[in-house]
């Protein structure tokens, strides 16, 4: 049986809600810890709960889920933010990725590709599913019909590209460093300076603004 994943709901709608939890119930290794209706509820309880996972609605009252997204980034770096809202505008992804989110899904998601999710943010730090993807296309299309100044922030040497080629191979820094013959340390350290020039919080959101950019083949 797989180790059990701690997870935590936040969404103003109570239907919405238990009907998240019931369509993951089969999961046996899937355990709700906490259920929030608002994002101010949800940080006054998640230390206390420990979730290793967050199922994220965006907007909520009194506090949204972007500001509990950031929060989390923040202050709870451990736990994984998946998004899971009805909207799908670019901004958004692109914002909450950046930002904190280790992934975005849209509420007309199959349970299926829910559960999927918290097992994979899980393994590897970050979920990429195909509206994600098709917004990175998008976006790495509409690059190649303008012609801009090449910006210093995105610059990266031969030994940074390697580590994020590896990183977007879902490669853990132990295993990098295997395979660069460096220690696991100093592959996240690399890792830090990385995400501390790209304005990133973590592992998903390097992915993310590495494919966006165009930083690795």
């Amino acid at each position: 049986m797989s180790a059990e994943i701690r997870v935590a709901i936040a969404d103003d709608h109570k239907i919405f809600r238990k009907g998240v939890i019931l369509c993951l119930r089969p999961y046996a290794n899937i355990k709700f810890v906490l259920e929030a209706d608002n994002g101010e509820d949800l940080l006054n309880n998640i230390k206390e709960a420990d979730p290793h996972v967050v199922l994220m609605d965006l907007r909520m009252p009194i506090k949204d889920g972007i500001e509990a997204t950031k929060y989390i980034s923040k202050h709870y770096p451990h736990i994984a933010v998946l998004v899971l809202t009805m909207f799908e505008e670019e901004k958004f992804v692109t914002h909450l990725m950046e930002n904190g989110a280790n992934g975005y899904l849209l509420k007309n998601a199959d349970p299926l590709e829910i559960k999927k999710a918290i097992t994979e943010v899980v393994a590897k730090g970050y979920y990429l599913n195909n509206f994600v993807n098709r917004i990175l296309l998008k976006r790495a299309h509409a690059k190649t019909k303008n012609v801009t100044v090449p910006s210093t922030s995105t610059e990266i040497n031969d030994k940074e590209k390697e580590v994020l080629r590896y990183i977007c191979m879902e490669f853990t820094s132990q295993e990098i460093g295997d395979k660069m013959g460096v220690s696991s340390r100093t592959i996240e350290t690399i890792k830090e300076r990385l995400m501390e020039r790209f304005g990133v919080k973590n592992t998903a959101g390097l992915v993310f603004y590495a494919v966006k950019n165009e930083l690795v083949e």
